[in-house]
């Protein structure tokens, strides 16, 4: 009843072949020759411009929000857990010592 079942593999029905890789050639193309004592340079493909990214006056600015508004909410985050641990802490204190100053009053009553 507590054993487990283990299910059976089922067996492969028909010829099974691995998945066909694609693989593309590249050309390496070596540039006029360099001096003595520099790398040549080959390229292995044609490399595209990335074009760059260009930021307008109020994509800084909403940028610069969305950042200071992180650290805001990420500063808050911190000081509150800091808050939350020391709140505890000092209750923890003050609860060992009036636990303490029951102890003490009930040992001097005997």
């Amino acid at each position: 009843m507590f054993r487990p079942k283990v299910p059976a593999m089922p067996q492969p029905t028909g010829h099974i072949t691995p998945p066909a890789q694609v693989v593309e050639p590249t050309a390496v193309i070596q540039q006029s020759p360099q001096r003595f004592g520099t790398a040549p340079v080959v390229s292995a493909a044609p490399v595209h411009a990335r074009p760059a990214v260009q930021l307008t006056p109020g994509a800084v600015i909403a940028l610069v929000g969305s950042g200071t508004a992180v650290v805001l909410v990420v500063g808050a985050v911190l000081v509150s857990m800091l808050l939350a641990v020391a709140i505890t802490g000092a209750s923890v204190a003050i609860c060992a010592l009036v636990i303490r100053s029951l102890i003490s009053a009930d040992a001097k009553r005997r």
